[in-house]
């Protein structure tokens, strides 16, 4: 396998393991980035750039399909090369496709080639997932899987607070000092490409080079890369009790994947139109501070007892923290209080219950894509993951405008009633996630 590692460029003398510290943060830091420059970031820039809303939300939208179809093409990472040659290349065309953003602002036709270099960055990001998840199952044991998905997860989400906050925040300082908009974003887009080169050269030396990272296809004829593509489909679809694993997945957030959609312009809204009439800079303090506090803390604690009980033993405290705080939207939309930091103590309980519960459910996904294809397999869970969000959000603002905002979130609440009934029919090693496995 040496050979393959060689061929590609990449030094194959690495450490078969390495200290999840110093790997474990910055990978998924790389991975949260694109992510949010892509699918959000974008909306920010084009509109500055003067892009009418309708093609902002018809064409950035569209940005979002490589991470719900990635499952597609999620088995020829498992079946060629090695997971690792697959995260660092990414990143370097990550890097690529940001500096192209920033040289093709200026031009004439630039809404066309940024649009272009989106995609690439897409697809490119989308693939990065799928190396990251595959390569993050097979250099740690499953102790060190279930004790690390909550730093993950935490600098994953640090990723977005950087994207959504620190990047649009230097792009607006930049419009005010220069006072060229496409100059300011050209810039901007630069410091992120630089940015993607560190993090190459750094995962290069960096990231270890586990024995079971090695591709699952050694003979590489077009035949068989075919048959071994659909295969890994065929066997994911063949797991035992699949529809309760489906139901799971797709059910699991519900009622969440409605909310986050609606808490944002709940609270911007005014009073008279049922929301809470908080000022921009107000929003910033509860969601960019307290807000993400309380997320990274019910994470990391999510992460520390699984890794203590297992999966199992936390599952069902875990899908009651993710659900029943959805009560405090329900207490907001009918007082409207005004007093910021009861609100914010609100917003902080779901938060916090969000990212103590999302726990359970990533490593359910890893449970269930282990195996010989766990890279692909996750990769089909995770596509699943993001379907289950994508649908109910597209038609939670269509409710909420029929209904209005205090029974909207009561119907939220209702909507988590079928995760917890598919919950009851769950099966799970109670040994998964313990540190006995270590």
């Amino acid at each position: 396998m040496e050979s393959v590692e060689n061929t590609a460029g990449l030094n194959s003398k690495k450490p078969a393991s390495r200290n999840p510290w110093l790997w474990v943060s910055t990978l998924y830091y790389a991975e949260g980035i694109p992510y949010v420059i892509v699918v959000l970031v974008s909306v920010i820039m084009y509109k500055r750039l003067g892009i009418s809303n309708t093609d902002i939300a018809l064409y950035t939208s569209w940005l979002y399909l490589p991470w719900v179809i990635k499952p597609l093409w999620a088995p020829v990472v498992d079946l060629l090369k090695t997971k690792r040659f697959w995260i660092v290349i990414m990143q370097l065309i990550v890097g690529g496709g940001l500096a192209g953003v920033a040289l093709t602002i200026p031009v004439s036709s630039f809404f066309q080639y940024t649009l272009a270099f989106f995609w690439l960055m897409a697809f490119s990001s989308a693939t990065h997932d799928i190396a990251a998840d595959g390569f993050y199952m097979i250099a740690l044991s499953k102790h060190d899987q279930a004790w690390f998905v909550g730093i993950r997860n935490t600098f994953y989400r640090l990723a977005s607070i950087t994207g959504q906050g620190l990047l649009v925040i230097l792009a607006g300082q930049l419009e005010t000092n220069t006072g060229d908009i496409p100059f300011a974003w050209m810039i901007t887009f630069f410091i992120l490409a630089g940015l993607f080169i560190l993090f190459f050269i750094y995962h290069y030396f960096i990231l270890p080079k586990p024995a079971g990272d090695v591709p699952v296809l050694s003979d590489r004829s077009y035949k068989n890369v075919i048959r071994e593509f659909f295969k890994t489909f065929v066997i994911f679809f063949k797991k035992d009790n699949i529809g309760i694993i489906l139901a799971f997945i797709l059910l699991y957030r519900l009622g969440e994947a409605q909310l986050v959609k609606l808490a944002s312009p709940f609270l911007l809204d005014p009073v008279e139109k049922g929301g809470l009439g908080l000022t921009t800079s107000e929003i910033g303090f509860v969601y960019g501070t307290v807000g993400v506090i309380a997320l990274t803390l019910g994470g990391i604690v999510g992460g520390i007892l699984a890794a203590r009980n297992g999966l199992k033993y936390w599952l069902w405290p875990m899908i009651f923290a993710i659900n029943i705080p959805d009560l405090a939207y329900v207490y907001l939309a009918f007082s409207q209080i005004s007093d910021l930091y009861i609100v914010s103590a609100m917003v902080a309980l779901e938060q916090f219950g969000y990212g103590f519960g999302f726990t359970a459910y990533m490593l359910y996904l890893i449970y269930i894509s282990d195996g010989a294809h766990k890279t692909s397999h996750y990769a089909i869970a995770t596509g699943l993951m993001a379907l289950g969000m994508m649908i109910p959000g597209m038609f939670s603002g269509w409710i909420q405008e029929m209904i209005g905002y205090k029974f909207f979130f009561i119907w939220v609440c209702i909507a988590t009633i079928p995760g917890f009934i598919v919950t009851k029919f769950l099966k799970i090693d109670p040994e998964f996630g313990k540190k006995s496995e270590k």
